[in-house]
């Protein structure tokens, strides 16, 4: 089990919006947002964990997304995919890779990659077959 993710950010009011309308999106609950610390926290709908942070770094220092490093985050179907990548491109986000089936990982894994605006790299992604 995931306790939390901790994303780091630099401006609190962009990073805040897109992470906001994001996990929204996504049926996420706001926990907590704290402008004056930088930091806010989302949580699932029906549970305290796993939670998603977004904070500016401890160290003080400047954000610096990792290379290979990816947050998945998993939607209920193939047009919340497709909503989610567009919020992400609407919000400042850039396209890693457009919503589309990649059979390379199984039949029915249905993604779309982006970086929020600090860089860091997302997925959102479906694991179910289309209906019908």
């Amino acid at each position: 089990m995931i306790s939390h993710v901790s994303i780091g950010i630099g401006a609190f009011g962009p990073a805040f919006a897109f992470y906001d309308a994001l996990l929204g999106e996504l049926g996420w609950c706001r926990r907590f947002a704290e402008e004056a610390s930088c930091c806010a926290a989302w949580q699932p709908a029906d549970g305290e964990r796993p939670l998603i942070f977004i904070t500016r770094p401890f160290d003080g220092g400047s954000p610096a997304p990792g290379n290979g490093l990816m947050t998945a985050l998993m939607a209920s179907d193939r047009r919340t995919v497709d909503r989610c990548h567009a919020l992400a491109l609407a919000l400042g986000g850039r396209d890693e890779g457009e919503p589309g089936l990649r059979p390379h990982y199984h039949p029915d894994y249905y993604g779309a990659y982006f970086r929020d605006p600090d860089g860091n790299k997302l997925c959102v992604c479906c694991h179910a077959a289309e209906p019908g």
